[in-house]
């Protein structure tokens, strides 16, 4: 089971990929958007926001998240650690119900292209 420690560098690692993104991924990337992201199996939220290309953590909390972000992503630890390392494809595991995506119906359709 991946560690908090490990969850955060995978959205670390996520973030520095989207910031050196090119072309219509580049430009997906550019929203302004609150985000949260939890990882069941260690009943953690990382709550922060997605801007200038990047995701920026702001708070790590116990539970899932207290407020409603406009993306919100669930999923274990593993899934988010394999995710970011290319080991698991984002469509499958979303088709499947290993990865919870939830936004606005434009930003869905912005942010398929960064998956």
């Amino acid at each position: 089971m991946a560690t908090i420690e490990e969850c955060r560098a995978a959205l670390d690692k996520l973030s520095d990929s989207m910031q050196r993104a090119q072309g219509d991924v580049r430009e997906a990337a550019a929203l302004d958007r609150s985000v949260s992201c939890h990882i069941t199996d260690l009943d953690v939220t990382f709550v922060g926001r997605m801007t200038d290309g990047r995701i920026r953590v702001d708070d790590t909390v116990q539970g899932p998240p207290p407020e409603r972000a406009q993306i919100r992503l669930a999923m274990t630890g593993d899934d988010l650690v394999a995710l970011v390392g290319g080991e698991l494809h984002f469509a499958r595991a979303w088709g499947s119900g290993r990865v919870k995506l939830e936004a606005g119906l434009r930003d869905l359709l912005r942010l398929r292209k960064l998956l």
